[in-house]
């Protein structure tokens, strides 16, 4: 991943609106949802996630198809994948003490089986 995609992924994320947004969109998985639903459970104005749904595919990190009339958008997981294994590609040099967290973040998320 290039800074610049970084930054802008970054950038997109970097609003609560977006964030929730992006994160119910992680919530419902690889299947997505559909763009009147998440604005009912966000409680947020079809236009105003409208916008914040056209920043995130813009960053990357979100993508859209047709299902009817409905549009279903989802998580782009390989995008996020990309963008915190860029954050933490040279963590500290290895150095367990300092890593240690963010590989404890990453193994209490729901993404990776028991074990890994």
């Amino acid at each position: 991943m290039e800074m610049t995609t970084a930054v802008s992924s970054l950038s997109a994320l970097a609003h609560e609106g977006r964030l929730r947004a992006y994160r119910l969109l992680v919530q419902a998985g690889p299947g997505g949802l559909a763009a009147g639903e998440a604005a009912r459970r966000l409680e947020t104005p079809a236009n105003t996630l409208s916008t914040h749904l056209a920043v995130l595919g813009h960053a990357g990190l979100v993508q859209s198809r047709r299902d009817g009339r409905s549009v279903i958008y989802s998580a782009r997981f390989d995008r996020m994948g990309e963008l915190m294994a860029y954050l933490a590609e040279d963590c500290c040099g290895g150095a367990a003490e300092v890593c240690g967290p963010v590989a404890a973040a990453a193994a209490r998320s729901r993404c990776l089986p028991t074990g890994a």
